[in-house]
C-alpha cells in the first residue's frame, strides 16, 4: 500500500522507515495516529506517521495512507479500529527500527469530558500502553485529531 508525504508525493513504506531511522539517530520523535470519517456509506481510515523534533529540523514531517471500506462499522467498533491501526503501525515501525520510541495518538476524549468517545478512553489508552507505547488523547492527540483528520475527510 502506498503512502503519501505531507507535500502530496507518493512514497513507499521502506523509504519512510529509512527516514525514521535517520530521524531517530537525530533524536526525533515518531508519532502514529489514525482517524476515520464516514461519507455516503463509505468509511475512510487515514493513518499518519509524524516526525518531529529532530536536531536541526524545522517544523514537522508526516506521511499518511488512506484505506476505504464500503461498510461502515458501528461507531465504537470504528473507534477501536482506529486505535488498532495505529498500534499495528507502531509495532511494524519498531520491528523495522527497533530503537525507535513511538508514541500513539488516539482521537478520543478523556473520561471527564463525558462525550461520545469518553467511555472508551481508559480501555484504548490501556490497549496502547499495554502494547508498549506512550499514548496521548485529546487535546494532545494532534497526529490523529488534526493530521489524520485532515486527510480522512
Amino acid at each position: 500500500m502506498n503512502w503519501t508525504t505531507g507535500a502530496g508525493k507518493s512514497i513507499n513504506f521502506f523509504d519512510i522507515t529509512q527516514q525514521i531511522k535517520t530521524h531517530n539517530r537525530n533524536k526525533g520523535q515518531v508519532i502514529v495516529g489514525t482517524d476515520s470519517h464516514i461519507k455516503m456509506g463509505k468509511c475512510t481510515f487515514t493513518t499518519t506517521i509524524v516526525l518531529l523534533g529532530a536536531q536541526n529540523q524545522k517544523g514537522g514531517l508526516y506521511f499518511y495512507k488512506i484505506e476505504k471500506y464500503n461498510d461502515p462499522d458501528r461507531f465504537y467498533n470504528r473507534i477501536l479500529k482506529e486505535a488498532e491501526k495505529s498500534i499495528n503501525m507502531a509495532m511494524k515501525i519498531t520491528e523495522i527500527c527497533p530503537s525507535t520510541n513511538v508514541e500513539i495518538h488516539i482521537d478520543i476524549s478523556p473520561e471527564e469530558c463525558n462525550n461520545r468517545t469518553s467511555p472508551m478512553a481508559k480501555m484504548l489508552v490501556g490497549y496502547a500502553t499495554g502494547s508498549g507505547f506512550k499514548c496521548k488523547i485529546k487535546p494532545d492527540s494532534f497526529a490523529a485529531s488534526v493530521v489524520a483528520d485532515k486527510h480522512s475527510k
